[in-house]
């Protein structure tokens, strides 16, 4: 996790996240991930609106599923759907064979972030155990 994110624009925002999961043993070649999620992003922004962002990626340099998190207090430029500026970043890695886990976990991830409460939680956490607590806000 990385709270307090110096990116201005998209891949800047990918690459910060990338670090932390190469910084980890997530990832094995840090610009493979990059160059991976940039082609996905290539497709169609992945800036869902709401100042949320979730790129993701397949790719042979993962080793295993793992999603970083940052937020960036001035915003980034994500070519997102609404045209704001996005504040919350999870960046989504899988191993290339893996099957459909990457749109379980975008699945999770979007479900939640389109209640108000957790993306205002996630806004004020400065702990990871705040960025938990923020996702259990919704659960029943």
């Amino acid at each position: 996790m990385k709270f307090g994110m110096e990116a201005d624009e998209k891949k800047q925002a990918i690459l910060e996240l990338a670090q932390l999961m190469r910084e980890h043993g997530y990832v094995e070649d840090l610009q493979g991930l990059v160059d991976a999620t940039m082609a996905r992003e290539a497709e169609f922004s992945t800036g869902i609106g709401m100042g949320v962002g979730i790129p993701h990626a397949k790719s042979s340099v993962v080793k295993q599923p793992v999603v970083a998190f940052g937020k960036s207090r001035k915003g980034i430029e994500f070519d997102s759907f609404d045209g704001e500026p996005v504040y919350l970043v999870f960046l989504i890695a899988v191993p290339e064979k893996s099957d459909k886990e990457h749109l379980n976990i975008l699945s999770m991830l979007s479900r939640a972030l389109m209640h108000e409460e957790v993306r205002e939680a996630l806004m004020r956490a400065s702990t990871p155990e705040e960025v938990v607590n923020a996702f259990q806000i919704n659960e029943d």
